[in-house]
C-alpha cells in the first residue's frame, strides 16, 4: 500500500460516509466492508457467478403433482 490520502467523513442521512477518491476508485457496483482488527477494509466485492448463485439454494421441499406425459403430435416427413 504505496499510496495514502487524508480524506473526510461526512453524513448522510443516519449513515457515515466517506468519498473515495478517484485513484482510489473500486471496480463494480458492490464492496466489502470490515473490520480487521482497529483497521476498517473496503474491498471489491467478488463478482457473482450463476454457478455460485445455484450452489448456493437450498433444495425446494415441495411436493408438486404428477404431470401428464402426453405422446407428441404426429410429424409428417
Amino acid at each position: 500500500m504505496g499510496s495514502e490520502r487524508h480524506v473526510k467523513l461526512f453524513r448522510n442521512g443516519r449513515n457515515q460516509a466517506v468519498r473515495i477518491p478517484r485513484e482510489f476508485e473500486l471496480p463494480g457496483e458492490d464492496a466489502v466492508m470490515r473490520w480487521k482488527g482497529d483497521r476498517l477494509t473496503i474491498e471489491p466485492a467478488e463478482r457473482r457467478t450463476l454457478l455460485g448463485v445455484l450452489a448456493g439454494l437450498q433444495p425446494i421441499e415441495a411436493e408438486f403433482p404428477p404431470i401428464e406425459d402426453a405422446p407428441p403430435d404426429p410429424v409428417e416427413i
